[in-house]
């Protein structure tokens, strides 16, 4: 090729990228990406569809505004527990004392509140910093003496649960206020109308402004990027998806400020593992340790701050059921907290095998599992039904996800 005809050449090959990256070249990237196995959170997204079509059929009340608000409510403190839970399983370790933790901070807010008489921000900083000494604890056993988090969450699981009969005494359960403003936020305070849809429009913004920085600085190095249209299309696709959701909530009680601060959250770790250093270290840790400790990470502070952060959101979903139940009791935290904290983990995409997950994966993911809880309670169906569907839907979830990985791992092969 003569040098006068490479920049007409070169011009047709940019021109052709551009168009790649525009929204055709995004949806064919999209499909690429599903054909190699990496799904995402698509599989869930069908799913929550799915179930939401079933129980619909079944029982119309499942889908009228206020079920759905009282879901949001009932969804708030599991997800916050859920989302700890994300940053362990990104190690490839486990937190299975996440039920108890969350049980003994509800044990404390009774006891330290409601008996003692002391301020409840207090009590709910004391039931917090516990949950931090317990990560650090799990940490420390496993950077320094190895033991495995499997084993030494399961001895946490036993002692915080004897912790927290042991501060309840015989009485086995302390009523809280329904007066108090921990009480009312758990139970009866929703966002009004305007700052609702304020919050439904505030990310596609947000979508816009950062993708702009991000289109700006990938040109200046002279890096292509999706392209304007896409970044346009997707906030607007975002948008319409949250307005639609808080218009319809409006009809019945609206937005919980609960589930607002579960979503709020979200969004932090988001952020934490998405744009910052902490977060690209998980990734690489959870990936392959070795490789991260000698590239210079540090492996022990990394697994440190993650389990801290996992002992303590389950501290605070502890302290957001005894504000939803408004009580503090030995049935706080028992159950099936644990089955679907660590169920609503990996049913929303996070890896058991670690290296791979979202903080997307705990709110989508409990939204299955309480969707599923509320459609079998509005058909009066027993208990029994729903551990069967969610342990069937969980199974679902890691073959999904042990099939993506394998379908990965040969497409990067070929």
């Amino acid at each position: 090729m003569s040098d006068q005809n490479k920049p007409a050449a070169l011009d047709r090959s940019d021109s052709r990228v551009r168009h790649d990256e525009g929204i055709s070249g995004a949806i064919r990237a999209f499909i690429d990406r599903v054909r190699s196995g990496d799904l995402g959170m698509l599989p869930v997204a069908v799913g929550l569809v799915l179930i939401s079509v079933v129980f619909a059929s079944l029982n119309p009340v499942f889908l009228a505004p206020n079920n759905l608000v009282n879901l949001l409510f009932d969804a708030a403190a599991v997800g916050c527990i859920s989302l700890g839970i994300v940053c362990v399983l990104i190690l490839g370790e486990i937190d299975l004392s996440v039920g108890s933790m969350s049980g003994l901070a509800s044990a404390m807010v009774g006891v330290i509140w409601a008996n003692m008489g002391m301020p409840v921000v207090l009590a709910i900083l004391a039931a917090l910093a516990a949950g931090a000494v317990m990560g650090m604890i799990y940490a420390t056993l496993l950077n320094k003496f190895g033991m495995p988090s499997f084993v030494s969450t399961l001895s946490g699981l036993l002692a915080l649960l004897g912790m927290q009969l042991y501060i309840l005494g015989p009485t086995g359960s302390i009523n809280l206020s329904y007066n108090s403003a921990l009480v009312k936020f758990g139970q009866i305070l929703i966002m009004p109308h305007w700052l609702s849809y304020l919050l439904a429009i505030l990310p596609g913004v947000v979508m816009v402004i950062t993708g702009l920085g991000t289109m700006r600085r990938r040109a200046e190095a002279n890096l292509s990027s999706p392209g304007l249209s896409v970044l346009i299309a997707k906030a607007a696709i975002l948008t319409a998806a949250l307005l639609v959701a808080v218009i319809y909530l409006n009809q019945g009680r609206g937005v919980p400020y609960m589930f607002g601060l579960f979503v709020l959250l979200v969004v932090a770790m988001n952020y934490l593992l998405t744009r910052t250093q902490w977060g690209r270290s998980m990734f690489a840790v959870g990936g392959n340790r070795e490789a991260a400790r000698r590239s210079g990470i540090n492996v022990n502070r990394i697994r440190m701050t993650a389990f801290m952060l996992c002992s303590s959101l389950a501290a605070l979903g502890g302290v957001l059921a005894s504000a939803r139940l408004a009580t503090s009791s030995q049935q706080a935290g028992a159950g099936d907290v644990n089955l679907n904290a660590i169920a609503a983990a990996v049913i929303g995409g996070t890896s058991l095998f670690g290296g791979r997950g979202s903080a997307w994966s705990a709110l989508l993911g409990i939204l299955v599992i309480q969707a599923i809880s509320n459609g079998l309670t509005l058909l009066n169906l027993s208990s029994s039904l729903r551990y069967m569907i969610t342990g069937a839907v969980l199974a679902i979830a890691v073959i999904v996800d042990s099939l993506a990985r394998q379908s990965r791992a040969s497409h990067g092969r070929g």
